[in-house]
């Protein structure tokens, strides 16, 4: 079977300023690609809407590329929304909804969500134990305020040793590749949730 032929799996984690993307192969469940798709609008308009448009017009091109691998579903992450700025939630609902059309218009597929919080639970059981007060909870042997985002990349950079993540100069990761580790967490954690792996 070609790489092309194979029906895949294409996971999506989506923020205003970095799509992490991750790229599965829907038989053999094999990790085929693990990026981030940040788009850059110059000029960058005044009108936040605007942005977002030409944004969601870049993320379309984006997929064009692959239009042809036979991507046959897609996960994404549902948005947190636990912000207090009303605004910032708003802005990231309406970017949201943006690439979901833009993924039916150009894949010709209806994406599938799924929360953060059955994403993590699913695609990486182990976070699910016990906390002190003995009640079986995400994050449970953890101590309280970790770096949940962090703790996820972990598991998936042992997971896929193959990958080379991306430091910055100065040495630490960077945030890209939290957007990455979740894109592959949700299809992971689709997938084991609905019994479909």
């Amino acid at each position: 079977m070609t790489l092309k032929k194979e029906p895949k799996i294409l996971g999506l984690d989506i923020s205003t300023k970095t799509i992490g993307w991750a790229l599965f192969g829907m038989e053999s469940k094999n990790l085929l690609e693990l990026t981030h798709f940040s788009p850059r609008v110059n000029p960058r308009p005044e009108d936040k809407i605007e942005e977002l448009l030409k944004k969601s017009v870049a993320f379309e091109e984006k997929l064009k590329e692959v239009k042809d691998y036979n991507i046959i579903k897609v996960i994404i992450e549902e948005p947190l929304l636990n912000s207090n700025n009303v605004y910032t939630v708003g802005t990231l609902l309406r970017y949201n909804t943006m690439v979901v059309k833009t993924v039916y218009d150009i894949l010709g597929v209806t994406p599938n969500l799924i929360s953060t919080y059955d994403s993590r639970k699913f695609a990486h059981p182990s976070l699910y134990s016990l906390n002190d007060k003995g009640k079986k909870v995400l994050f449970g042997g953890y101590p309280k305020g970790c770096d949940k985002k962090h703790i996820v990349w972990e598991l998936v950079k042992k997971q896929e040793p193959q990958i080379v993540w991306p430091y910055a100069r100065t040495g630490n990761l960077k945030k890209e590749c939290y957007d990455m580790s979740d894109a592959y967490t949700c299809v992971k954690g689709y997938m084991h949730k609905n019994k479909i792996w």
